[in-house]
């Protein structure tokens, strides 16, 4: 074989081998922000042991986001506008003395119970809203899933070619006792195709809509937990209620 023909058959070789191997590569874009991996730093697995928290009503509510990874597309706009709504939840409910945001330099990454305490002393809070944020975008022709670790145990949302996966988590926990009160997530999936995920502002677009439609799916289910906690609480005795200048146990307490 001539070495000319030689070089070309190879070269031909290298190029066909470069679109596949650019074909079969698997691309994955993630921004997460974990309450598991905020609270507990050292990868210990939640251990929720049952207490009775000591609840003081009016209570006075933190809401924040956890620090997360990579939250360039998550502004801090957006973070501020879920904030905002999950606050309207709270807002013109008789047992609420006040609602605090947050800040979330506040916050330190991985910074635990302790982190959560001292943010909690300093806005003079007693039950913090900690709010997280996993989204994941795939481009694979593989079948993939977003599994996600919320406190209460693993989340999986299954995802094909070009999805954008949404996880919007909203974790209540009494800071005192360090007890999970009750929590609610809010998931949404993006479907796209080659076209929209190669084209950078089409994806961007993608994952904005990805968000907005898990804070949607988020609310709502919020405010159902939210109801739900205040029957656990007069039916099942969940929490001990201390009113300003009394106390009263659960079985007697209406908040």
């Amino acid at each position: 074989m001539k070495p000319v023909r030689w070089i070309a058959i190879m070269l031909s070789s290298a190029a066909l081998a470069g679109c596949a191997s650019w074909f079969n590569n698997q691309h994955r874009m993630a921004e997460r922000g974990s309450v598991v991996e905020y609270l507990y730093p050292q990868g210990d697995k939640p251990a929720l042991k049952p207490s009775l928290p000591e609840l003081h009503l009016p209570l006075r509510v933190g809401i924040a986001f956890v620090p997360g990874d990579n939250y360039s597309n998550l502004g801090e706009s957006d973070r501020n506008q879920l904030i905002d709504r999950v606050k309207a939840a709270f807002a013109n409910r008789p047992y609420i003395a006040k609602i605090e945001t947050i800040p979330s330099n506040y916050l330190r990454s991985r910074g635990g119970f302790g982190n959560l305490e001292q943010a909690a002393r300093m806005f003079n809070v007693d039950v913090v809203v900690l709010l997280s944020y996993d989204q994941v975008q795939f481009t694979d022709t593989n079948r993939l899933s977003l599994l996600y670790w919320t406190i209460v145990g693993s989340y999986v949302i299954n995802g094909n070619q070009y999805d954008v996966n949404t996880l919007v988590d909203a974790s209540v926990f009494d800071v005192a006792s360090r007890s999970l009160l009750f929590r609610a997530p809010g998931t949404s999936q993006v479907k796209g195709t080659a076209p929209r995920v190669i084209l950078s502002e089409d994806a961007r677009q993608a994952r904005t809509e990805g968000f907005r439609l898990a804070v949607e799916d988020l609310l709502p289910r919020f405010d159902t937990q939210l109801e739900n906690f205040r029957t656990r609480i007069r039916e099942e005795k969940a929490a001990r209620i201390v009113r300003a200048g009394s106390a009263e146990s659960a079985e007697t307490a209406k908040p």
